[in-house]
């Protein structure tokens, strides 16, 4: 892939503008064009001392400084910055995308239809189901299920939908991390793994019968296991990452571990995503006081990911 890595700074009402000038001058800016609402952009470059230039297009980029565009267009600034910049990203005129937090709420409220940045991105790539995915400074975690209550989290395991996930982590981390033969460790639903049946039955007739399946076709998949014996397994580097049945399983732990330094990532697109792992803040905008860890380890992790895992052992 070639062409800059591109920043959307998500909502111009919240932190995204402040953590992202703040993480562009911890790296020097290099390598990154800004997508998005020039009006703060252009603020906290001012309070930050970051060299900031308003461009119409990727051609128009200063070789000096940083670069942003802030498209044209009805929608929302935050909706129609991620549109131009998969745009670019798929015409092979961008390495990757790296975005900052959106507010679901307020973008309903003007008619956007998508729960959130992954459905967005599927659509705009084809990519019927994306798979959310993190990755922090020792553990990765892939989730079979995302934004789904309690409640309903049982009837969305799937045969299909672990397979699915198996697959597209499996897939992933031999593309873009560059692990020839990936170690997947996989989460059972119910304590325990079920217990043998005593405690649910979904790793018996579910998630074991999708492992056997993903074995048949040469990925390593270990489980199911208890969650939190398949993190431990992951913290002693026994598997590559860990897939998990719905969103706090996975991320608990996770950011337990490595909050800071742990990246959203999305799987299964035909581009390279990476972003924070926190949302708009609302309530510590402007204030100056917004934490870049996760930018900057976006931007890290994105820069690592065009390089095919090169960058890093």
């Amino acid at each position: 892939m070639s062409g800059p890595l591109l920043l959307t700074p998500g909502d111009p009402l919240g932190v995204g503008a402040e953590v992202t000038c703040k993480a562009l001058l911890s790296r020097r800016g290099g390598g990154v064009a800004v997508v998005g609402a020039w009006a703060p952009m252009a603020e906290w470059g001012e309070r930050l001392g970051l060299p900031l230039r308003r461009v119409e297009g990727l051609q128009a980029l200063p070789e000096r400084g940083v670069g942003v565009i802030e498209p044209r267009g009805d929608e929302p600034v935050e909706v129609r910055s991620i549109r131009f910049a998969v745009e670019a990203c798929l015409g092979g005129d961008a390495a990757g995308l790296v975005t900052g937090p959106i507010h679901k709420a307020r973008l309903a409220a003007h008619g956007f239809p998508y729960p959130g940045h992954t459905d967005f991105l599927g659509h705009l790539c084809g990519v019927a189901s994306p798979v959310m995915a993190f990755t922090g400074g020792s553990l990765r975690v892939a989730l079979v299920t995302v934004h789904l209550p309690l409640s309903r989290v049982a009837e969305a395991v799937t045969v299909e939908a672990v397979l699915h996930t198996l697959r597209v982590a499996h897939q992933a981390l031999i593309d873009q991390v560059g692990i020839p033969s990936p170690r997947l460790i996989l989460c059972g639903l119910n304590p325990h793994a079920g217990d043998d049946g005593l405690l649910g039955r979904e790793e018996l007739e579910v998630i074991g019968p999708a492992a056997a399946l993903a074995r048949r076709e040469g990925i390593s998949v270990h489980g199911p296991v208890s969650a939190e014996g398949a993190f431990l397994a992951a913290r002693r580097g026994e598997g590559d990452m860990v897939v998990a049945m719905y969103h706090d399983q996975g991320l608990a732990p996770l950011k337990l571990v490595d909050f800071g330094r742990s990246v959203n990532w999305t799987l299964g697109l035909p581009i390279i995503r990476t972003s924070v792992d926190h949302g708009t803040a609302d309530g510590i905008a402007g204030q100056g006081i917004a934490d870049p860890a996760s930018m900057i380890a976006a931007l890290d992790w994105a820069e690592h990911l065009t390089l095919g895992g090169r960058a890093r052992g």
